[in-house]
This record gives C-alpha cells, structure tokens and sequence, in this order.
C-alpha cells in the first residue's frame, strides 16, 4: 500500500491534535483512501519541550527548512502561524513541487491571491479549511456544496474568544473587563487580546469566506473592522429586554455597486438561529438564490476540532493530487481567470437600523432636541426606553431604536446629537442585523 509522507510546520495546540489524530485514525484513514499516511518530519521551536502528542519515529527538528525541503515529503502542512516566515516556507514548499495544508487564516487573508497564483504555476494544491471555523467544513460548504448557487449573503460568528465574552457579560455583575480576564485565565483569550476582540481574527476569516462565495479576489484591506470593547453590561441587558442578542459578527453581502464586507457587533433577533449561538462556538449562515439560508455551526478552535478540518484537507490533497489541474476544485472555487476584482462599497453606504443609547440630562425638552435632529435627518424613532441613570442621579439613559437608514445620515445626526450640551457620555450605536 502506498504511503504520503507529510511534513509538519509547527507542534502546538492544533499541532499535537494532527499528529493524534493521523496516529489514532490509520485505518479509518487508510479505509477512505486506499492509502497510508505517515508524518515524516516536524519542525518545532523548542526540541526540549514536553509534547503531548506521540512523536515516536518522527524525524524532529527546529530548522523549519529541513521541512519544505524534504526529499520525500508530499505534502507540508503549516500550522505555525503568522506571515512572515510562514510565507517564505510555503512559497518555498510550493516551489518544490509540494502541497500545502494550512490553517493560517491571516497568511491566506492577506497574502492568498499570490500563493494561490504560484500554487497553479507549480501545479499543486494549496488547502485551507481550518483557517476558517475551526472544526466546521464551511470552506467546503460554501464552495462546493453551495457551487449550484448565487450566494446573496453571508453572516458569521467566526471568533469563538468574542462570542465567549458577549454571553458571559449576560451573568449578572459581569463586565467586559471581568469577562476578558476570565476568557484568558481559560485560554479563549491571549495575553493580547487584540485580534479576537477588536475583530481583526474575523475579517481575516470573513475575506476568506467573501471569496469562496462571491468569485472576488480576497480583499482584507477592504473589511470594516469594529470589535466589542465598547459594549457594556447595560447595552447587553437592553438587548434582551428589546428581544435581542448582541453578536460579533462578520457579515459580506453582495450590493448593486459592489460588495459589503465587514465585521462589527450586531443586535439579532432572538427568533434568528444565530442569536443562540453561545460561548465559544462558531455558526455560519450563507444565503443562495436556489437554496435559501442554510447554516453550519459547530466548535470553532481547539486541538480536535482544527486538526479535524487540518487532516481532512490532507485526505482531500491525496485524493486531488494526481487529477490535472483543470479537474480540481480551484482554490477559492472560481476558475482563477474568474475571480473579480470586486469593489468593495464603504460603511457609509450600508442601510440598516440602529440600536443607540445615550446618556443626557434629565429635564425638559431635552429629548425634543434630540428627536428634531434625528428628524431633520430622516430617522424615526420606532422604540423608545428611559430610565434613570445608575452612574449621575441628575442623568437619565435613553434608548432608541430606528428605522431603516443608511450609516452616513445616522453618522452626521450623532455627530450633531454629540454636540448636545445635555449629552454626557459617548453615543453608543449598535447596527440591527434581521439575517432574513
């Protein structure tokens, strides 16, 4: 029985899961495949680190190039991140004639268009399933399952760490900060929270799924990024009373002067799948013209669930790699002369409702200020919450829900709403996603 050597780029979290799961999988393996799959070689930082995977009769080193240059490696499969040396190692394995599995979803984000251009030059095949979603198969759901559809739109809870956050600042006393604290002592969250909660790691992933679904080159320069360190208990609490979740999403939808892609937090109807979505777990929803709305959801990181995704893309590459390149699914499920260089429309110009809370001065006439200056912009009011203000006894908070209207009127009524002597905090605006 023939064996596919694999080269391993890295033994962390979702390293070890990889070499578990090819060492406790070999004959289901070997059953799908006709074949037997063997890791050959792993590079690691530190070669005196414990490991908890099995790395017995594996060739170890911390020379990351003795990898991508194996002689009788098939296939490399980086799992260090970053975009820097993993770059170089991957162009390099490409280069040399071999696949590559990856679950990089910044590489792929930001540096996918070249890679995958220099895969087809090579003729080899580039996977990346595990860069999106962990353990949920939503690259290929999207750009094969979904391959007979128009897909309208897409939504997302793609950051496992964020959404952890936002459903536990439901507990009573709870805080962003609190809760932050906790997601780290726990390992949801890095010492530097930044790329999970300011939404960097989902626009990463939702330029990765914008173009598997749309046929449009990927683009991260051009998402909307917006993360979560502004909501607050309070707007949680509103939320729900109003019969709303408040979620983190990345949402891509398609428009009649180009593409919306961007990642901020959501106000979603509790009717909505996706507002019960909890904790760290992932969920995607695509909308097709034939199919409708469909979803997919499921464990979003972790050692199993990513290698999960990791392995099966190295079956998949097995099964691929002998075809001709013209038989293979492309790599971002559009033939490579087919994908758009799309333009991506400006936040300004997305039309939704809006969720915002204010706290002002509480006596007469004020709230007559503020609904003037959100008429003379067209926004109606559709709901409206007052109570008094926990922080200043002489402030009451206000609540509104309106209308449909496009972000850059509501940007100019907030501005003017700000320059209210009687406003005494920062607005907070929260968009309203139906998913519908």
């Amino acid at each position: 029985m023939k064996t596919v050597k694999i080269g391993l780029l890295g033994l962390g979290t979702v390293g070890g899961g990889t070499v578990d799961i090819i060492n406790n999988t070999k004959h289901e393996i070997q059953r799908r495949l006709g074949q037997n799959i063997e890791i050959a070689i792993i590079a690691m930082r530190d070669l005196n680190r414990s490991r908890s995977a099995d790395t017995a009769g594996i060739q170890l080193t911390d020379n990351t190039a003795e990898v991508v240059n194996h002689p009788d490696v098939d296939i490399v499969v980086e799992l260090m991140g970053g975009t820097g040396l993993a770059k170089e190692l991957i162009e390099t394995a490409i280069q040399n004639g071999k696949h590559v599995v990856t679950a990089n979803k910044a590489l792929i984000a930001e540096h996918g268009n070249s890679l995958f251009a220099l895969a087809q030059k090579h003729n080899v095949i580039v996977n990346y399933e595990a860069a999106v979603a962990g353990g949920i198969p939503v690259i290929k759901a999207v750009r094969e399952g979904l391959a007979a559809n128009k897909i309208e739109w897409l939504a997302g809870i793609i950051n496992g760490t964020g959404n952890y956050i936002l459903t536990e600042m439901k507990e009573p006393g709870a805080d962003f900060s609190k809760v932050l604290k906790v997601a780290q002592e726990l390992g949801y969250a890095e010492a530097d929270p930044t790329f999970d909660v300011e939404g960097i790691d989902a626009a990463h992933k939702l330029t990765i799924l914008a173009s598997i679904a749309f046929g449009i080159e990927l683009q991260f320069d051009k998402v909307y990024t917006e993360g979560i360190s502004k909501i607050s208990a309070d707007d949680i609490r509103f939320a729900e009373q109003l019969g709303y979740e408040i979620k983190h999403l990345g949402m891509a939808s398609r428009l009649e002067n180009g593409y919306s892609l961007r990642v901020h937090p959501a106000m979603v109807p509790k009717t909505v799948l996706m507002a019960n979505v909890s904790g760290v777990m992932n969920a995607v929803m695509a909308y097709g013209d034939h199919v409708g709305p469909t979803m997919y959801y499921g464990p979003g990181a972790g050692a199993g669930p990513t290698a999960s995704s990791v392995v099966a893309d190295v079956i998949d590459v097995i099964r691929w790699k002998d075809q001709p390149q013209a038989d293979r699914v492309p790599a971002l499920g559009f033939a490579a002369d087919q994908l758009q260089s799309a333009p991506v429309v400006s936040i300004e110009e997305i039309e939704t409702s809006y969720y915002i809370r204010c706290f002002v001065e509480d006596h007469a006439g004020v709230l007559v200020k503020i609904t003037t200056i959100l008429a003379d912009s067209n926004i109606n009011i559709e709901h409206l919450y007052q109570e008094p203000s926990t922080q200043k006894p002489s402030d009451a908070t206000l609540v509104m829900i309106t209308n449909k209207v496009k972000e850059s009127e509501l940007n100019l009524a907030l501005s003017a709403l700000s320059q209210l002597k009687e406003m005494d905090a920062e607005i907070m605006r929260i968009r309203i996603e139906t998913l519908g």
